[in-house]
């Protein structure tokens, strides 16, 4: 089973834990991000597929993809496939599809004319660099730890072969600094709670992940955690946030080393960001809910159920 779908599996069935009254209220106000066009929006501006691989992923979470939901978003999903898009844009356009495919039998790429593996082919070639991975966008010149993550997930996810893993893996081994994190870029020197969790997942999907990575990259994640319960970005930022909160814990469990961090105050923590109206802000530093924290919130919740922690 591909590494996304596993941790789909994984995330689904703590959510079945979670009380009734959060999956209803957080799934109302997915429900309602949905546009007409059905795409998902961020906090500003129209629908994107960045925001609509977040609201469909929270919505099958909680068990609140309808129908109707799943049928306008493959719609969605279909007029855009066949456009050039950033990186970001068309991995979360691919994940979305295999979403759907999965629990509604909609396929968007036959929906919008395409062949999947040519398709995703094709777009993740505008991404590869000589250094090994893949970039963010056709105009950087390096390859990105986190984007070579996504490249290497879409691939599995769209049946393409992974002919170039030791590739990646070189790439990624690369980014390893001496605290046992990962960066996102090869000039930089400080760890990212980030990096080091697509580290590990690249890692972890091409079944390369040593011993002694596995050991130093769970006691440096561990270290991440504040007095708050969450997690940080990096050592320079005193404040944690949910994004790097839900990845450290993924990466941690995928690591055996969640002993070693509070997992009840990364509960508490998480359950604190959750609004009333349904929803999760990214930090106490934030002042509004968006469909892209509610699913780090949902997901980090669901992933401590799953593990009875």
């Amino acid at each position: 089973m591909p590494y996304l779908e596993q941790l789909t599996v994984r995330l689904a069935v703590g959510a079945m834990r979670l009380p009734e009254e959060v999956r209803r209220r957080h799934a109302a106000m997915l429900a309602d991000a949905q546009n007409e066009d059905g795409g998902f929006a961020g906090r500003q501006g129209p629908s994107d597929l960045y925001y609509t691989g977040f609201g469909l992923r929270g919505l099958a979470l909680v068990g609140g993809l309808s129908e109707g939901a799943a049928a306008r978003a493959g719609r969605f999903l279909a007029e855009r496939v066949a456009g050039e898009t950033p990186s970001i844009d068309f991995l979360s356009l691919v994940f979305s599809a295999a979403l759907l495919e999965t629990l509604s039998g909609i396929d968007v790429f036959a929906d919008a004319g395409c062949d999947r593996r040519q398709t995703v082919a094709a777009a993740l070639d505008r991404f590869r660099r000589p250094d090994g991975g893949y970039a963010k966008n056709d105009r950087s010149p390096h390859a990105s730890t986190y984007h070579t993550f996504l490249a290497a997930a879409c691939k599995q996810l769209a049946g393409l072969p992974l002919d170039d893993a030791a590739e990646m893996v070189a790439l990624v081994g690369s980014r390893r600094r001496d605290d046992g994190g990962f960066v996102e870029l090869a000039p930089l020197n400080q760890s990212g709670t980030n990096p080091t969790a697509a580290a590990i997942g690249l890692l972890r999907l091409t079944d390369s992940l040593d011993e002694s990575t596995r050991r130093q990259a769970a006691a440096f994640l561990a270290g991440m955690q504040t007095v708050e319960g969450g997690f940080r970005a990096n050592r320079r930022i005193p404040v944690a946030d949910l994004l790097s909160t839900f990845t450290a814990l993924v990466s941690l469990a995928d690591l055996d080393g969640l002993a070693a961090v509070d997992a009840a105050g990364a509960r508490r923590y998480a359950e604190s960001l959750g609004q009333p109206e349904g929803g999760f802000r990214g930090g106490v530093w934030d002042d509004a809910a968006d469909v892209e924290y509610t699913f780090y919130g949902l997901g980090t919740l669901a992933l401590l159920s799953s593990l009875d922690l």
